[in-house]
């Protein structure tokens, strides 16, 4: 249960604020590709400029391991953040230092300063204290708006928030409250949908699944392992077959905690992983020695449709196939598609995140249709397993400390 407060225009108002974001977009040929966590942490702190919040900025970008690598510099975040806020956006050429505290402390109310690369110094991953305070240096209050970053115990999301004040932003807050809607307090029926390539990688996330939904549809290669557990042939599909033991036990949880899962009821197959491979549809078992599954068939759309139209609220985390490659991206876009019909006509809670959702959302066009979509990786899995999250717990353990001031 997350005890934190969220920063509101009020409290923001004529304040120095430091702000963590995850402005982490791609980018290519020094232009970014994608914007859309730029163009929601932009919408998420523009009231708190309105009101008069003196905002320094903090985001790390790419993996310059702590050396000063302009390779991965921030600066193409810098137009982009401008643009979506619609006002000027200074830049600070560090994120520490006399300079970039002077920077911060000359903001007029209203105005904004995007600082340089946080891993550019080795202390923001070392969650090292004596960084932390110098971070603290940019501003009164410090606010966490970056839910992406939260399972990581690093200098600007954990240690900075013994040093201020700190609240969650509104994006931030916006991402538990849906998150926590879907996993702790669903409306039932509830499905999940997890897929994706390995069954190990997503063991604590299926075992914690089990007693909070009432189906999980596994899907990808993590089906094939699946089937290889029941008996199935699956040719050289892609399978971990030291996992089949952990699917017995997954089962057995799952049994007891009266969750049903469900399994593709045909499969499609081909005997290249190519695009516009030749591909055959078929019921399960009947994969050759030679072939590959790479997405499930029409007759699985056609039933886990069904389960979708019985269902109130889906959690959906991984791909049905290999969708990055026509013609297997069939299942994942047809299902993805069916999710966001049925939230359209408002009989569904549909909440979905990690990078590869994300981009098979974007694929079928259905992204902006969700309920809710995060664009958190690593954190939207840890939360799925259960876990507590380090940025989230240092913001619960200034949440006295706030109570007492205010």
């Amino acid at each position: 249960m997350s005890s934190f407060q969220t920063i509101n225009a009020q409290t923001a108002a004529g304040k120095r604020l430091v702000v963590r974001a995850d402005l982490n977009a791609p980018v290519n040929n020094g232009s970014v590709s994608d914007a859309t966590r730029i163009e929601r942490f932009a919408k998420s702190i523009k009231p708190l400029l309105v009101a008069g919040a003196k905002i320094t900025v903090l985001s790390h970008f790419g993996r310059p391991n702590g050396q000063r690598n302009m390779e991965f510099t921030i600066i193409p975040v810098l137009s982009e953040l401008a643009i979506a806020l619609g006002q000027d956006v200074k830049f600070a050429k560090d994120c520490i230092g006399n300079d970039t505290v002077a920077a911060s402390q000359m903001l007029k109310d209203g105005e904004i300063l995007l600082c340089e690369n946080l891993r550019f110094h080795a202390g923001e991953e070392a969650n090292d204290v004596a960084f932390a305070k110098e971070l603290a240096r940019l501003g009164d209050i410090y606010v966490n708006d970056a839910f992406s970053t939260a399972h990581r115990a690093h200098a600007s999301t954990y240690a900075i928030a013994n040093e201020l004040p700190a609240y969650a932003g509104a994006l931030m807050s916006e991402e538990i409250n849906a998150l926590t809607a879907a996993l702790e307090n669903p409306m039932h029926p509830a499905i999940a949908v997890v897929g994706g390539a390995k069954v190990s990688s997503k063991i604590a996330v299926l075992k914690n699944l089990v007693s909070k939904v009432d189906t999980i549809v596994v899907g990808g290669g993590m089906a094939n392992t699946f089937m290889l557990a029941d008996g199935y042939t699956i040719g050289k599909s892609l399978a971990e077959p030291d996992q089949v033991q952990t699917v017995h036990e997954i089962r057995d949880l799952a049994k007891k905690a009266n969750c049903r899962i469900i399994l593709p009821v045909d499969v499609v197959y081909a005997f290249e992983f190519a695009a516009h491979a030749k591909s055959v549809t078929a019921n399960l078992n009947e994969c050759p020695p030679e072939a590959m599954i790479l997405d499930a068939g029409k007759k699985s759309v056609v039933a886990i449709g069904e389960e979708f139209t019985n269902a109130k609220t889906i959690l959906w985390n991984g791909p049905m196939g290999a969708f990055e490659m026509e013609p297997f991206d069939m299942a994942t876009v047809a299902l993805a598609r069916k999710a966001a019909e049925l939230t359209r006509a408002g009989s569904l809670i549909s909440i979905a995140g990690g990078g590869d959702t994300v981009a098979a959302l974007n694929l079928a066009g259905v992204a902006d249709d969700f309920t809710y979509v995060s664009t958190a990786g690593g954190a939207f899995l840890e939360w799925l397993e259960g876990k507590e999250l380090p940025g989230i717990a240092a913001l619960n353990m200034t949440a006295e400390k706030l109570k007492r001031i205010n």
